[in-house]
């Protein structure tokens, strides 16, 4: 962009950087779209059919004519609905239809819940390697990110008394994801624990966790959830979920935020004058979602857990590559270090590499991470297997 252009842009966008794993999806579609042979691994999104029950509930919304505007946080089934998920799902027993907000996807729950909340100079802790999207949006609100820096090595998990190092005055939330993109970590009960015990030592801290992948855990354990486990805590937790992932419901844009009365009305306040209400056919269709059936999600459970084991392999018998098995969601982190050299020390100029050979993934520096890719093995197994293979290949 010119400078002429870019000063005509308020200091807070100028703050905030595009999304990097939507600029591959573009690159790679429009490369696609040029006639070349892509494979696309860089966006988080499940290849299944979206249920059969889902979409008639869909259908039925629009015959019966609901495509009006209704209330800004939610119709009270759907509300109703996300407070039965938030309890059977994750936990929260004590959820309740006026502690929850709908919005158009998870992401803006979480948008929304930081721009009601942080102001200029507020810090906020953000696990390292992280969602894209969640410095850019402190930024964009005039926070600053404080990097919790995980490792491969210990599952991108981090001892809590490293967080209470980094807390200070200042700081304003701190922001769980566990499953995690991109790494696919996953935070037991004792690890949560520990950081709750931190949290009661620091009042003023607030929690956002993002449980949007609940479903997808690989482990024996249940999946666990701050608000459910420190109960004492719940008024200083948002916890964000949603049914894009876990019932191939990308498109259709809805999320839920759960959190006190005071941050539901924040988020309704400011919902209401920028995006209204989410799409009433999209809430009617979630509503069939959560009250229909579950059973599906543990055949997509396996399903996912084939591919990664496939992914892993994979990716660990190509010199110079290495990762972690990830205990959820559907990414793995590529550590290419030892190759590094080859493209001048810049993850990106890989990813590129990567993408003339027919497969885009999203470079690590993208996650604040460094040295390597995310792989989203969210694709059939055939279309794993073929991308490994070109993966193989480009690098030798």
């Amino acid at each position: 962009m010119s400078a002429a252009r870019s000063d005509r842009l308020s200091p807070a966008l100028q703050r905030m950087a595009a999304s990097q794993t939507s600029a591959m999806n573009d690159r790679a579609s429009a490369l696609r779209e040029a006639g070349r042979d892509i494979i696309s691994l860089s966006v988080g999104e499940p290849d299944f059919a979206t249920p059969p029950h889902v979409i008639a509930a869909a259908k039925a919304a629009l015959d019966a004519g609901e495509t009006r505007y209704t209330p800004v946080t939610g119709t009270a089934a759907l509300k109703r609905a996300a407070a039965l998920h938030f309890a059977r799902d994750l936990g929260i027993i004590a959820a309740e239809p006026a502690q929850v907000a709908v919005t158009a996807g998870g992401k803006q729950a979480i948008f929304a819940a930081l721009a009601a909340t942080v102001r200029e100079g507020d810090e906020v802790i953000v696990p390292a390697p992280w969602w894209v999207s969640y410095p850019q949006m402190v930024r964009f609100c005039g926070g600053t990110v404080v990097p919790l820096e995980t490792h491969a090595g210990d599952n991108f998990r981090f001892d809590p008394t490293r967080l209470e190092v980094l807390i200070t005055p200042r700081t304003r939330w701190i922001m769980l994801n566990s499953p995690g993109n991109p790494t696919g970590a996953v935070y037991p009960a004792p690890m949560l624990e520990g950081i709750a015990e931190v949290l009661r030592r620091h009042p003023h801290v607030l929690v956002i966790s993002d449980d949007i992948y609940a479903p997808l855990s690989y482990t024996d354990a249940p999946h666990t959830t701050m608000a459910a486990l420190a109960p004492d805590l719940g008024p200083r937790i948002c916890t964000v979920s949603g049914v894009s992932k876990s019932h191939a419901m990308t498109g259709f844009r809805i999320g839920f935020a759960h959190g006190s009365g005071w941050l539901i009305e924040a988020i309704g306040r400011l919902q209401s004058n920028t995006s209204g209400n989410p799409c009433s056919i999209s809430q009617a269709a979630s509503v069939a979602a959560l009250k229909g059936p579950q059973a599906f999600l543990g055949e997509w459970r396996e399903a996912f857990r084939r591919r990664r084991d496939l992914v892993v392999a994979a990716v660990n018998g190509v010199s110079g590559l290495s990762t972690p098995v990830p205990d959820g969601a559907f990414y793995c982190l590529v550590d290419a270090g030892p190759l590094m050299a080859r493209y001048d020390g810049d993850d990106n100029v890989l990813a590129l590499h990567l993408l003339e050979h027919g497969v885009a993934v999203v470079a690590a520096s993208a996650f604040g991470g460094r040295d390597g890719f995310r792989i989203s093995f969210a694709a059939g197994e055939a279309v794993l297997a073929e991308a490994m293979r070109r993966i193989a290949r480009a690098l030798c």
